[in-house]
């Protein structure tokens, strides 16, 4: 099972930094009994290998040389590959810049580098026989892309970052088999390459008869790619450590 992480965006609301916002330290793990910051994208990382991926895909630009370099060649039981995005082109060319590696029949997890969220077992809720998303409630979800479902769960429009969402569940992750990526690919061609976002592309997929489903199983959801992100995703993980906590002791 496959995990695909875009990584090639220049980051510029959090800028400057000095090193990629992927390896931004947001609270701490341990190695041992050392405990140490932990990088942001380890987040994802770790609900993908929660979830069975065995092999991570990097999207990578030219320039972030220093997320191989701070993960190598594994994490965990899953092996790492790196793939160059050569131009920052929106997440559609990002995600199928990893096509050559994905086969048909292989389950694919997209999740964002710089978001937290919960519950760690997220991709879990998902069919992996279906292009599905991972559905939050935010409380601005004119920020994001906002996923209108019918009674059964079907997703009927992708509101990319409207004033007026219709909705407060936006997409924080998906997944779907290779085939259907193959798919969206060559909609995508067809297109022109014109769809910067999954939104608009998934919108036409879905024009043509497509069929996407959206599963509301996200409890909180953080973008970490702004100051005030940065901050709420401290307070967040705070409050999961304290709620880890109180298990044990009730334990």
């Amino acid at each position: 099972m496959w995990g695909i992480i875009p990584a090639a965006g220049a980051g510029r609301r959090i800028q400057p930094l000095a090193f990629s916002k992927e390896l931004l330290p947001v609270g701490s793990r341990f190695d041992g009994e050392t405990e140490r910051p932990r990088a942001v994208s380890e987040y994802i990382m770790e609900r993908m290998v929660r979830a069975g991926a065995s092999r991570i895909c990097f999207i990578i630009s030219p320039d972030k040389c220093d997320i191989l370099e701070y993960y190598g060649a594994s994490f965990g039981p899953a092996r790492l590959c790196y793939v160059v995005q050569p131009h920052a082109s929106g997440l559609c060319d990002a995600l199928f810049c990893a096509l050559p590696l994905i086969g048909a029949d292989d389950p694919v997890m997209i999740g964002l580098p710089d978001t937290i969220w919960f519950p760690e077992d997220g991709f879990c809720s998902l069919p992996r026989d279906a292009l599905s998303f991972l559905l939050f409630p935010v409380s601005r979800p004119e920020l994001f892309d906002a996923v209108l479902i019918d009674e059964v769960g079907r997703v009927r429009q992708i509101r990319v970052k409207a004033q007026e969402p219709l909705s407060h569940w936006v997409w924080g992750a998906f997944q779907m088999p290779g085939s259907v990526m193959i798919k969206l690919h060559e909609l995508w061609c067809r297109r022109g390459r014109a769809d910067e976002y999954v939104g608009t592309l998934v919108n036409a997929y879905l024009g043509e008869g497509g069929q996407a489903w959206g599963v509301r199983a996200g409890s909180a959801y953080v973008d970490v790619g702004t100051l005030y992100g940065y901050r709420e995703a401290i307070r967040l993980l705070s409050g999961s450590e304290q709620r880890s906590e109180l298990q044990e002791i009730k334990a």
